[in-house]
């Protein structure tokens, strides 16, 4: 079972982003806080839970949390400012969007940029190894595999129904035949 929290002694937020390796769509990412004391045997690392157990999990957080958000930067932004830099302000905005200011944060990875004046710690694979870390993934995917589906309806062609903007075969193969669309990432290697 994944740990509570990284330390007890004061309110902490876990924040994880998805969406970073895509060529099409958002980033998006989310910010979770539990109860110091808080146990769940379901939450994992989102890329581990099929994506129906992930909606029902889904619900657990978001009843369970003390606060959780979610926010996303758009491809235009991701192609101005480039992906790591994208990834922190979605991180920085989900915390923002909290009703509740966290004392600490944890973030997944090994690069965070200060969040006004509140101590982080960058945890490599922390949504494998901490509750809130993992639930904001959850969230995060769940927010961006539902966002991209819908954009799919409109751009059927490139399959983002299935490949949620990775670059796939078939959606490169999409690419070369239809070209780009308006949210495709053009600072990225498309081809």
């Amino acid at each position: 079972m994944l740990k509570s929290c990284y330390q007890s002694k004061v309110l902490e937020a876990g924040c994880d982003e998805v969406g970073r390796g895509c060529i099409a769509g958002p980033v998006v990412a989310a910010s979770v806080i539990f109860p110091n004391d808080y146990s769940n045997e379901s939450i994992k690392d989102s890329k581990t839970i099929s994506p129906k157990k992930r909606i029902l999990i889904e619900k657990e957080i978001k009843s369970s949390a003390i606060a959780w958000s979610v926010s996303e930067i758009d491809n235009k932004r991701i192609d101005k400012e480039n992906i790591l830099n994208a990834s922190i302000s979605a991180m920085h905005a989900a915390l923002e969007n909290l009703r509740v200011i966290p004392k600490y944060i944890i973030v997944d990875g090994n690069k965070f940029k200060k969040y006004k004046d509140i101590e982080h710690r960058c945890i490599i694979k922390g949504d494998s190894k901490y509750l809130s870390i993992a639930a904001a993934s959850i969230i995060a995917k769940n927010y961006r595999d539902k966002l991209m589906k819908k954009l799919s309806e409109k751009h059927n062609q490139y399959d983002w129904h299935k490949n949620f903007g990775y670059p796939t075969k078939s959606h490169r193969d999409a690419i070369k035949k239809f070209g780009i669309t308006e949210l495709h990432r053009k600072s990225f290697k498309l081809i």
